[in-house]
């Protein structure tokens, strides 16, 4: 990655999105998405001064923010010595300055004392109040930013630019007269990372290990912003995940079913952006952190998306930790502690088995500022003592070094003793300032790079591995405990060189295949295009259950280990339960093409295997003749429709028009049980996929991503 050294137009179109126009004022960009400035920083008048806010500013998509502003005012302000100045409409701008109010200065009002165990009587209590006012000065926001706003005919004028806005059509530059651009209102963003290597088979998670998806910081185009995976008993913890790391680890080989937890440990855009996006991808995830971080999380995405806090905390799980109290990840014991920032952040300390961690996040590990921050009455006696006695004793420390006053000098980690250098990794620093003449290492990007300590072997390492595997299937997520005895009695392993033929098609259906890991190509069942199943999907259940001879071929399109139950094994497994009905509809759904109508939908399409696998569940498949009213205005608790043939009218929307694969009905009254807005009445006969609402809800609820797509 480089950033841009010169402009060869007055229009460029920036690499990872946002588009820059050279006027007399100086360079005005319009959109934002993370990390442009990084495009921008090295061009001759540095990072632009100007900001045009686009017509949405979050996109659902990508899951990200596309007028993420809180980097370039830094830049402007503590670089440039200037004010950034944000173009929009006067709504646009109250959000934004919401967004700024929580990641430049933290929240208005900051009470932790509920997330303490002894409240403010707690040991080491802080008054981070205090601590975030000392960073913050005398500073005030309007001493960062100044906003234009459009007037009633939508025109904002700066020196000899003038900015015609045309809702929803886009933005007209003139600069002396003279028009010299016209602009989209939409802008894209272009998912611009460096993956490292990418692994040919699909990544196996170890017992214990560290891949840190990117070094350094914000400010830094060469390299990755900073967070990483801890990985305990073969699955993932994200930490600050930072933007397109999902992307990252889609094209790494690195399965996203392995993570399910995230901690987030403050609210600045280096480490919450992937956050949102992972938040998107599959399945409800569980984010672990404090009230007030959350809260100030909320209230940053509440102002950028447009969503209410509500519907936010709808697509995640919130796990609140209590500082110094333990809390069990994965099989190892988590302890958090508030660091010193300038907004609200937390660090943590991590025992796993005969291993003992510890992460800084964002913090100012420095005596003497310590030593003066005590003096002036920041720190109590005894945050200045817990802080001053850093546990320097772990075996792995990963300790930021970012740009001071903010951040830990590296110059202080190079001054400790060669036995403690030698323990930590250094993360949030460029490669340029690392110092060569040290015992200290640079956290290394990709997940080749993956530390691996070693780790004291578990009892019964290979039984935790597959029940793992049971409790991540969800053909057997409602089962009882007592059941897991029986499935390690009953699954076998099995391995297939890439390439391998797996199922052959026509031949009787002897075993049910459960993938532990690598990736199958299911070929020759009706689909345009083959079928891919990964980490703890399933395959070969149809003849098990319907007795006919298999109808596909499937091949190992990389190594592929597997749990096969065999027929009769499977049989008596299932006893008792309504699973075998369950596999049959599946089967029946599937005969009627439902896997390319999915295909064909700009809303399905983008659904993984498992997800469609989850819909295609649920699916009911109707035909209506004309005439039929599929939603009627005014009624409640209506269900939705996926169209698979035919004509449907919208009698209040002359211009709604559906297609093949496209969701029919109102999402919000089918999520709320509200009153239709809209009835949706058959033109001709039409064949649809009825999705009832007792079992659409939850499954809408449980993808989090197919939901923001779906408001689409």
């Amino acid at each position: 990655m480089s950033p841009l050294t010169e402009l060869n137009n007055t229009i460029n179109y920036l690499p990872r999105g946002g588009i820059l126009v050279t006027t007399s004022a100086g360079y005005v960009q319009l959109g934002a998405p993370p990390e442009t400035i990084k495009d921008t920083m090295a061009l001759p008048d540095k990072v632009p001064q100007i900001f045009i806010i686009p017509g949405e500013m979050f996109s659902i998509e990508k899951g990200i923010a596309v007028a993420e502003l809180e980097f370039p005012v830094y830049f402007n302000h503590f670089l440039m010595k200037r004010k950034t100045l944000i173009i929009g409409t006067a709504e646009q701008a109250e959000r934004i300055t919401r967004v700024l109010q929580e990641s430049v200065f933290g929240p208005a009002e900051i009470d932790i004392a509920g997330e303490f165990p002894e409240g403010e009587q707690s040991e080491g209590y802080p008054n981070l109040k205090a601590e975030v006012d000392f960073f913050r000065g005398d500073r005030k926001l309007e001493d960062l930013i100044e906003f234009g706003i459009f007037d009633m005919n939508g025109e904002y004028r700066r020196g000899d630019v003038i900015i015609h806005h045309h809702p929803g059509e886009g933005f007209a530059l003139f600069d002396k007269g003279e028009k010299i651009a016209d602009l989209p209102s939409e802008i894209n963003y272009n998912i611009k990372y460096d993956i490292g290597q990418r692994l040919e088979n699909p990544y196996e998670p170890p017992e214990y290990g560290i891949t840190c998806l990117g070094p350094s910081h914000g400010f830094d185009p060469m390299d990755n912003t900073s967070g990483f995976i801890l990985w305990l008993n073969h699955r993932g913890i994200m930490i600050d995940p930072p933007v397109n790391s999902t992307e990252w680890l889609s094209r790494s080989n690195v399965n996203p079913k392995l993570i399910s937890h995230v901690i987030l440990t403050h609210c600045h855009a280096d480490h919450d952006a992937g956050t949102f996006q992972k938040i998107l991808e599959e399945d409800t995830i569980t984010i672990h952190t404090t009230q007030t971080i959350m809260e100030s999380f909320i209230r940053k995405y509440e102002a950028l998306t447009g969503l209410p806090r509500r519907e936010l905390y709808s697509l995640f799980s919130f796990s609140p930790v209590t500082i110094d109290q333990p809390v069990y990840l994965e099989g190892a014991e988590f302890n958090f502690h508030y660091s010193v920032h300038s907004i609200p952040a937390i660090g943590f300390k991590l025992i796993f088995r005969n291993q003992s961690f510890i992460y800084t996040s964002d913090h100012l590990n420095h005596p003497e500022t310590f030593a003066m921050m005590r003096e002036k009455g920041v720190f109590t006696d005894a945050r200045y003592e817990m802080l001053i006695n850093f546990p320097w004793d772990y075996k792995v420390i990963y300790h930021e070094a970012g740009i001071p006053p903010l951040h830990t000098p590296v110059s202080f980690l190079a001054s400790l003793p060669e036995e403690i250098q030698e323990k930590i990794t250094v993360y949030h620093i460029a490669r340029k300032d690392f110092p060569e003449n040290s015992k200290l290492k640079l956290a290394k990007f990709g997940i080749e790079n993956t530390l691996y300590p070693e780790i004291r072997v578990p009892l019964y390492p290979r039984a935790i591995q597959i029940l793992d595997v049971l409790n991540h299937v969800d053909l057997f997520q409602d089962f009882p405990l007592s059941k897991a005895r029986e499935f390690l009695s009953i699954v076998e392993e099995k391995h297939y060189a890439a390439g391998e033929k797996i199922i052959e098609k026509g031949t009787p259906g002897e075993s049910l295949y459960i993938i532990v890991s690598g990736v199958v190509r299911v070929e020759g069942v009706g689909a345009e295009t083959a079928k891919r199943y990964g980490i703890y999907e399933y395959f070969g259940e149809a003849s098990l259950v319907t007795g006919e001879l298999r109808s596909a071929d499937v091949f190992a399109e990389t190594e592929v280990e597997v749990l096969t139950i065999e027929k009769t094994a499977f049989h008596h497994f299932i006893n008792g339960t309504n699973l075998e009905s369950f596999l049959r509809k599946l089967h029946e759904i599937r005969q009627s093409n439902s896997w390319n109508v999915l295909n064909r939908s700009p809303v399905f399409s983008a659904m993984t295997s498992h997800q469609k696998t989850q819909l295609e569940i649920i699916m009911e498949q109707e035909t209506h003749p004309a005439g039929t009213t599929l939603v009627q205005q005014g009624e409640s608790g209506s269900d939705a429709y996926i169209l698979v043939s035919g004509e449907l009218s919208v009698p209040e929307k002359q211009e709604k028009t559906y297609k093949s694969g496209d969701f029919v009905g109102d999402l919000f009254s089918i999520m709320k049980g509200g009153a239709a807005p809209f009835s949706v009445v058959a033109q001709t006969e039409v064949e649809v996929y009825r999705l009832f609402r007792d079992k659409f809800v939850p499954f809408v609820k449980k993808n989090p991503g197919v939901y923001m797509r779906l408001l689409r």
